[in-house]
């Protein structure tokens, strides 16, 4: 059984065969795929047809056992746990070169995590695959794809001890951020949502202050935390072109701005250009990640620098699948989901 996504809402579960592994790769049974917002972005709207190409295997988040292995593999046997990234470069193309394999031109995708099955190429296993260490469940290794992200971010955006952080949203990748901002030495991190429920998580994991945006303005909060100066890095992490213009009016002069949450293809902000002259203000896109972030994110998980559960918010099985993206996109009462096929 596989979830196929065919476009905007027409998200169809599907009897398909159980594959077969080629040479280099290796098929794993999936026992544990957690939702993401790109899924619900994925699910609700057009996306960018550089990233997923329709109709697609759904979802990208996971982890599981090795259960066949195919000529040629080196380093896998059936039984490993293993993790994959949902992206793996050339290596070879111009950025890769430099270093941004998250901007590789030739990379390869891979979806499907929402299925009971899933067939690991060999591109894969050699740039960016793990085997999960001893003690560390499924649920929280299949979670290594977001906090890739999140600290690929992080290091663009320059966190250093002392600083003030300012994110605006309060879903997974925003209590993520969190705890890598403390984690990289914050001394302050301001966290501002419209859920209670997620506002209390994010308290629960290091952030020190939380804002309900219903209550109180996050620009006048944040000022007030730092004497009306605003914070040296602001990251977004919701995704419209509101809240990335909002981001501008939290930082400080000579501060970052990362825009982090994608926005809808085709959309546009307004920034104030004195802002950006006369203040200094720095402001930053950040993508995907490297399979070096991917490597750092696994390991930081394990050693439970980075706290996932309480981002798991509830279990269900594959045949739920419908509803669980019905319920996170109306009623957003789950932070992620964990998908048990």
């Amino acid at each position: 059984m596989m979830a196929v996504l065919y476009g905007p809402g027409d998200l169809r579960l599907e009897e398909r065969p159980v594959p077969e592994p080629g040479p280099g790769e290796v098929v794993a049974r999936v026992r544990a795929a957690t939702t993401c917002g790109t899924d619900v972005k994925m699910f609700t709207r057009p996306y960018v047809s550089s990233v997923i190409r329709l109709p697609s295997p759904f979802g990208h988040e996971w982890a599981g056992e090795v259960v066949a292995v195919g000529p040629g593999v080196e380093g896998w046997q059936i039984g490993d746990r293993i993790r994959a990234g949902n992206s793996a470069p050339c290596l070879t193309c111009r950025f890769c070169r430099r270093g941004l394999q998250n901007l590789c031109e030739n990379r390869m995708w891979l979806w499907g995590a929402f299925s009971e099955y899933i067939r690991v190429p060999e591109r894969f296993l050699k740039v960016n695959a793990q085997k999960i260490p001893v003690g560390l469940s499924y649920e929280e290794a299949a979670i290594t794809e977001p906090l890739a992200c999140v600290l690929h971010g992080a290091v663009k955006a320059g966190i250093r001890p002392g600083d003030v952080v300012a994110i605006i949203g309060s879903g997974p990748i925003g209590i993520l951020h969190a705890q890598v901002a403390k984690h990289l030495g914050a001394v302050k991190v301001i966290i501002c949502d419209l859920i209670e429920d997620r506002l209390r998580i994010a308290r629960s994991v290091g952030a020190d202050v939380a804002v309900n945006v219903r209550e109180e303005d996050p620009a006048d909060v944040v000022r007030a935390e730092t004497d009306g100066l605003g914070a040296d890095v602001v990251i977004e992490a919701v995704g419209t072109p509101k809240t990335w213009e909002k981001a501008f009016e939290l930082v400080r002069k000579g501060g970052m701005v990362l825009e982090f949450g994608g926005c809808p293809p085709g959309t546009t902000i307004m920034v104030n250009t004195e802002l950006l002259h006369y203040g200094e203000v720095t402001v930053m896109g950040a993508f995907h990640a490297t399979p070096r972030d991917f490597e750092v994110a696994l390991s930081m998980i394990a050693s439970c620098t980075v706290d996932v559960r309480p981002l798991i918010t509830s279990r269900r099985p594959l045949k739920d699948i419908h509803e669980v993206f019905r319920s996170l996109v109306e009623e957003k009462k789950d932070l992620k989901v964990a998908i048990i096929p």
